[in-house]
């Protein structure tokens, strides 16, 4: 399986568009937004919504990887790939780990913002512990994308992955608080993937650990993506 990360690690890295826009999309939202206006219900607001906007530029890069995932199928690459030992599982798990390594410049650069253009300041370990549980707790997301990717045309990844991306950030409060929201969207904004993702970013700011029942949440998708992305693996072998 380490050989196969390794050739989409730099199948990714080839594509130097992607990273450009993937990582100056969120940034220039996150300037644009916080320097209109503020306010918000989780302290400083330039820090909330860096948070917020790393993970929602997250978002995008780890579920962007089931568009390649696509258009590989309809080039053929996916028939290749099945005459290999690997089982559905390491596919998918190699995949999720490969497309990973789009999230991190993503988070690093909103952050980076934070820090040196809107003056965002925290400890040492609030950055190394945001970095970590942004690019690691972005995982379910790829999982949904590669899910799509398996079972969609490009086209229609393309556009699923889109709903989804910005589904999610409105509804789970990554652009604006919850509590903005009425009661009932706000509960359900409470249990999605997104607002438990954020969630880890937001509790790392305000210096303790995230809630049990973040994790728990963002646990649940995982299972329950992982899942998707495997059946989908499985479903196209039929349809090649």
């Amino acid at each position: 399986m380490f050989p196969y990360i390794a050739l989409e690690i730099r199948r990714t890295l080839r594509d130097p568009a992607f990273l450009i826009f993937g990582t100056g999309m969120p940034v220039m939202m996150y300037l644009l937004l916080t320097n209109l206006g503020g306010g918000g219900t989780y302290g400083d607001w330039k820090a909330a919504s860096m948070v917020g906007m790393a993970a929602y530029g997250a978002l995008g890069s780890s579920m962007s990887v089931g568009t390649g995932i696509a258009s590989d199928k309809s080039l053929g690459w996916l028939r290749q790939l099945r005459i290999t030992p690997l089982t559905p599982g390491r596919a998918v798990a190699g995949r999720a780990i490969s497309g990973s390594v789009t999230v991190l410049p993503t988070v690093l650069t909103v952050l980076l913002a934070g820090a040196l253009v809107n003056g965002v300041r925290m400890a040492l370990w609030q950055w190394g512990a945001l970095v970590l549980l942004l690019w690691i707790g972005a995982l379910p997301f790829t999982l949904l994308g590669i899910g799509n990717g398996y079972r969609l045309t490009p086209q229609g990844t393309g556009v699923v992955n889109v709903a989804c991306l910005m589904g999610f950030a409105i509804v789970g409060g990554l652009w604006f608080p919850l509590d903005m929201f009425p009661g009932w969207l706000a509960a359900v904004g409470g249990v999605t993937p997104a607002h438990g993702f954020a969630d880890l970013g937001w509790a790392t700011i305000a210096g303790h650990a995230p809630a049990a029942g973040s994790v728990g949440v963002l646990g649940a998708w995982l299972l329950l993506f992982g899942g998707y992305a495997v059946l989908s693996y499985r479903r196209s072998a039929r349809t090649l």
